[in-house]
């Protein structure tokens, strides 16, 4: 089940929106989070562009971990479209990250 907060989650779209202005920061969030948070992130982005089902997350973080060959951080930021692949991923797994972006922005 998700244990990376939704408040991460929605902290690295809000990054990833901003582009090159942030990329910096970006890189440095998801570089310093651990390696399940890490693992998860990346299990979010994919369901959220289709490579997995809502109900195959435990699925798709076994996949990231065992399929990592890069760094996350470069991994992700080299994903298009990452800020809307995490929110689709969010929404297909019914969190609900609305609280969390208002107190963000």
């Amino acid at each position: 089940m998700l244990e990376i907060t939704p408040a991460t989650v929605v902290q690295i779209i809000l990054l990833a929106r901003e582009g090159s202005v942030a990329e910096t920061q970006l890189h440095e969030f998801i570089a310093g989070l651990n390696a399940d948070d890490k693992a998860q992130l990346t299990a979010i982005a994919w369901i959220g562009r289709g490579s997995f089902e809502a109900e195959e997350f435990d699925q798709a973080v076994e996949t990231a971990v065992t399929e990592a060959t890069t760094p996350t951080e470069d991994y992700l930021m080299g994903m298009p479209h990452l800020a809307e692949n995490l929110e689709a991923g969010l929404e297909a797994l019914g969190v609900d990250v609305t609280g969390e972006e208002e107190d963000l922005l």
